[in-house]
C-alpha cells in the first residue's frame, strides 16, 4: 500500500512539474513576444513588467480559477439547476466577469502613465496575435497526435 502511495504521489508530482514548466515556458514566450513588439525602453520596461505581470497573476486567478470553477459547475449541473441555483450562477458569472474587465481598465490606466497611448495599443494587438498563435499551435499539435484512419 505504501508503494501504491509512493508511486501515485511521484506521478502527480511530475505531471505537476511538468505543467508548471510548461507555463513558465509559455509565460517566458509571452514576454519575449511582448518585448520584442513593444521595443521598450529600459526605464519603460522598468516600470512596466512589474504592473503588467501584476496584472496576470490577478487575471490568471480569475480566468483559471473562478470562472474555470463556475463554467464547470454549470456544465455539471446545467440539466438539474433549479432557476434559483442558475440565477446565482450566473450572478456569480457576471461578477468574476466584471472583475476582469475592471482588471483591463486598471492595467490600461496604470500603463498610460508608463507607455505612450501608441505603445499601449501595440500591446493589445500583440497580446491577440500570441494568444493566436498560440492556440494555433496547439491545434497543430492536436492534430499530429491524432491517430491518422
Amino acid at each position: 500500500m505504501k508503494r501504491y502511495f509512493l508511486a501515485l504521489f511521484v506521478f502527480l508530482f511530475i505531471a505537476t512539474a511538468y505543467a508548471q514548466s510548461k507555463r513558465e515556458q509559455i509565460k517566458a514566450l509571452k514576454i519575449s513576444f511582448l518585448t520584442e513588439r513593444l521595443a521598450l525602453t529600459e526605464k519603460e520596461a522598468q516600470e512596466f513588467w512589474p504592473v503588467y505581470n501584476a496584472y496576470e497573476e490577478k487575471t490568471m486567478h480569475i480566468k483559471h480559477k473562478e470562472l474555470r470553477g463556475i463554467r464547470r459547475e454549470i456544465r455539471e449541473k446545467l440539466n438539474t439547476l433549479t432557476d434559483m441555483e442558475a440565477q446565482a450562477l450566473l450572478n456569480t458569472l457576471a461578477e468574476a466577469q466584471e472583475r476582469l474587465h475592471q482588471e483591463n481598465k486598471l492595467l490600461y490606466a496604470k500603463l498610460k502613465d508608463i507607455i505612450p497611448a501608441h505603445k499601449l495599443l501595440i500591446l493589445k494587438v500583440a497580446e491577440e496575435d500570441f494568444n493566436r498563435k498560440l492556440f494555433e499551435q496547439y491545434k497543430r499539435k492536436r492534430r499530429e497526435q491524432r491517430p491518422k484512419d
